[in-house]
């Protein structure tokens, strides 16, 4: 058995010293949650706690590069990936990822990310998984 998304994704935040991941089983199915967390210019921006805009500059295939805005006031300049199911961005000072997967009929979501250590694989954990959570928190409010 090949690694879904979810399980890519802890694979992925095991190798960044520092990062959280919280993984929720939402009751609502995989393209209903998709449709908000892949919505990188709506959706995305309103679970994102620390977000106040995203605007996606490019896509090629399932390449995109995106700027973001903080509410906090600094941007960052993302590039990644993102497709169903699946999303990693990072920019020289942040990194996002995001993963669903089907689980009979509900969706199984996982989030990392965090302020980035410039040139290491690793994350600030301050504060980190407070806020996941409450992503977590309103992506669920948004789709059940």
């Amino acid at each position: 058995m090949g690694l879904d998304d979810v399980r890519r994704l802890r694979v992925m935040v095991a190798g960044v010293r520092g990062a959280q991941l919280v993984e929720r089983v939402l009751p609502a199915p995989l393209p209903r949650v998709w449709r908000v967390m892949g919505d990188l210019e709506g959706g995305f921006g309103e679970f994102q706690p620390d977000m106040r805009s995203v605007r996606v500059l490019r896509r090629d295939g399932d390449r995109v590069e995106a700027v973001a805005r903080s509410r906090y006031g600094p941007r960052a300049h993302l590039r990644g990936v993102l497709r169903p199911g699946w999303c990693w961005l990072q920019s020289r000072f942040l990194i996002i990822g995001m993963a669903a997967v089907d689980e009979d009929g509900q969706t199984r979501v996982a989030l990392t990310g965090g302020v980035r250590v410039p040139g290491r694989a690793a994350l600030v954990p301050f504060g980190a998984r407070r806020e996941l959570e409450e992503a977590m928190t309103r992506l669920a409010a948004r789709v059940i």
